[in-house]
């Protein structure tokens, strides 16, 4: 039986914490009961806007964090300075705009491939595992490759999002033939955004991907259940 591994994003405990600017609650402390609970890994994204993780969160994680430390970042110059310093595990390159909720897509790695290539090479030589979120596609994996990344993440949330049986199975195949044609490539697969306990189920039994990224729905039960008990009961999901 393999399980496979789950990066537990912390980003809405501190979007909690900055909606009255409290010191509480501390993302910090969240990631260590998320660790105590089997968790493999922590993410977090630093926004150029720091609408949620500041700057002070990130540098005591990596104090502190004893698994992996998963950073989202855009390809910006001041980010780039930022992980540079602080030297996270893994640098997940997202695209990002003020405007949005939350990250709404993959990058282009395709067009915006000049951009990428020096952001991925900085990271790499600073010894930085360096991962590229993208749409499940296939040019977008093969671009990623070019670019000497390491990892790709695929963005499930037109898969998560789905209305209806047709448009959730079409979803599906997208995520498999991305996920086996990375692996082909020789990169490690990861996949996140909008994954729950319920569109879960299918993901894990894709072989490829060895890895989630899951956030929002379990910072939304952990309201309810704590913490502890939602990491641990993605953990058994996870465990096919």
């Amino acid at each position: 039986m393999m399980r496979r591994r789950l990066g537990v994003n912390i980003d809405h405990v501190a979007t909690l914490r900055q909606a009255r600017r409290t010191p509480y609650p501390d993302p910090v402390t969240a990631a260590s009961i998320a660790e105590l609970a089997g968790a493999d890994q922590i993410t977090v994204h630093l926004r150029e806007d720091r609408r949620h993780i500041q700057d002070r969160d990130l540098r005591l994680l990596k104090q502190t964090v004893q698994t992996k430390l998963n950073l989202e970042m855009a390809a910006t110059p001041e980010v780039l300075k930022t992980a540079l310093d602080v030297k996270p595990d893994t640098a997940t390159i997202v695209p990002e705009r003020r405007e949005e909720l939350t990250t709404e897509g993959g990058l282009d790695a395709v067009h915006h491939r000049d951009h990428l290539k020096k952001y991925v090479q900085n990271l790499r030589d600073g010894d930085i595992h360096v991962s590229l979120f993208i749409d499940p596609e296939l040019e977008q994996v093969r671009a990623a490759h070019r670019l000497d990344a390491m990892t790709v993440e695929l963005h499930t949330g037109k898969y998560c999002d789905a209305r209806g049986e047709p448009e959730r199975r079409a979803e599906l195949q997208r995520l498999i033939d991305a996920a086996r044609a990375a692996s082909k490539l020789g990169l490690r697969v990861a996949a996140g955004h909008g994954l729950n306990t319920m569109n879960i189920r299918e993901l894990v039994r894709i072989e490829e991907i060895e890895e989630y990224n899951i956030g929002h729905a379990l910072i939304a039960r952990a309201v309810l259940s704590g913490l502890d008990a939602a990491v641990r009961e993605m953990l058994a999901l996870l465990a096919v």
